[in-house]
């Protein structure tokens, strides 16, 4: 059966979100750890690590678990309704007039805060950047993500981009340059401009798992594209999430700066190098190949693999979603972390394969307004 691009956007950003709160609750512990608080391996949605969420640190006061997505989700459909609004390709610019009052102004259910609260009151400090450098500094936008810490705060939320260039890896590696340079610098950038990517091969009729990832090769650069290529060599000797942990942290451990320990970050992390790489796309390409493309084995993957696995878990549901369409999405997890988090899960997929089939119209109108230019700059005289 052939998907359509409704199809994939659905499958893209339902199976983002439901990534996202499969591995909200295990976020920032080890495999090991998740093993001690669970009694095994996590195999779909789970409560809260601790039951006082509310005041247990390091988690309070955010109600991590039972379906409800985090900041990856929440600042994914936020991109979403910045394509709504523009209704086409989008640059940092468009993140400093449509975003960032988005974030400031429109109240909104927050899932893990159980209240309706502005965007910005849950977003993390790398995001909230965006507003002090935009809206208060009044930073070109172009240029606002340099100072931020680098992380995945950029990558994480742009499977949208891949959507409205489906089909265009490239194209969608540029645009999402483009978009996060607002938010990020360095590897950070470059980690969205290729998750990006990712998401766009994933569209192309008959792309697998290994295509995706060969795709992703071949556009990132410096230590994003060394940390991918050593996890990708990990990953194709390994058939089951299980044996690839310890290996796959393995892989990515020489271009992590985070370090062994997480939530104890070493000096040099988060800082800009053309020599490291965020940890999370890497591995969510690994999980991806480990699994074959398959959408359960790729979440479930990420979600044990701890650490920073809610947005491990976002970009690998994102790109076996957009390979498999909606289908693959298990649909009790997608309903489930639907009524949990009282999202639309649905309602933004369609509402950007709507604006992606414009994009693509303005895009054939302008590349023949081109080609007649250049056919008429090169005639023969």
């Amino acid at each position: 059966m052939t998907l359509t691009l409704e199809d994939r956007a659905r499958g893209a950003l339902v199976g983002a979100a439901v990534g996202d709160a499969l591995g909200g609750p295990v976020e920032g512990w080890t495999p090991d750890q998740i093993v001690e608080r669970h009694g095994g391996r996590v195999h779909g949605i789970v409560g809260p690590w601790h039951e006082d969420w509310r005041t247990a640190r390091p988690i309070a006061p955010y109600h991590k678990g039972d379906g409800h997505v985090t900041d990856d989700t929440l600042m994914t459909h936020a991109l979403v309704r910045v394509y709504e609004a523009v209704r086409d390709h989008l640059d940092a610019y468009a993140v400093a007039e449509h975003l960032v009052p988005d974030l400031m102004t429109n109240p909104r259910w927050i899932p893990e805060l159980e209240a309706e609260a502005l965007p910005l009151q849950r977003i993390f400090l790398a995001e909230k950047w965006i507003v002090t450098r935009l809206h208060y500094a009044h930073v070109d936008p172009r240029e606002a993500g340099s100072g931020n810490i680098v992380n995945c705060g950029a990558a994480m939320y742009m499977a949208p981009v891949g959507i409205a260039n489906a089909g265009n890896p490239a194209g969608a590696y540029a645009e999402a340059l483009d978009i996060a340079g607002a938010h990020q610098s360095s590897y950070g950038r470059e980690a969205a401009g290729v998750f990006a990517a990712a998401v766009a091969a994933a569209c192309v009729p008959a792309a697998t798992a290994a295509s995706v990832v060969d795709t992703a090769l071949s556009l990132a650069k410096d230590g994003t594209r060394d940390a991918i290529a050593a996890v990708r060599e990990v990953a194709l000797r390994h058939r089951d999430f299980e044996s690839a942990l310890a290996p796959l942290r393995a892989a990515v451990a020489p271009y992590d700066s985070v370090g062994p320990d997480y939530r104890a970050p070493s000096l040099d992390a988060r800082r800009p190098s053309r020599l490291h790489a965020i940890e999370e796309l890497p591995i969510a390409l690994g999980m991806l190949l480990v699994a074959d493309g398959r959408y359960e084995t790729a979440v479930l993957g990420a979600v044990n693999y701890g650490r920073d696995c809610d947005s491990i878990a976002t970009m690998a549901g994102a790109i076996a979603g957009a390979l498999g369409g909606e289908a693959v999405v298990p649909a009790a997890w997608a309903k489930q972390v639907a009524e949990a988090s009282r999202l639309d899960l649905h309602a933004p997929a369609e509402a950007l394969a709507a604006v992606a089939r414009e994009i693509f119209a303005l895009d054939r109108s302008r590349r023949r307004s081109h080609e007649s230019a250049f056919t008429a700059i090169t005639a023969d005289r």
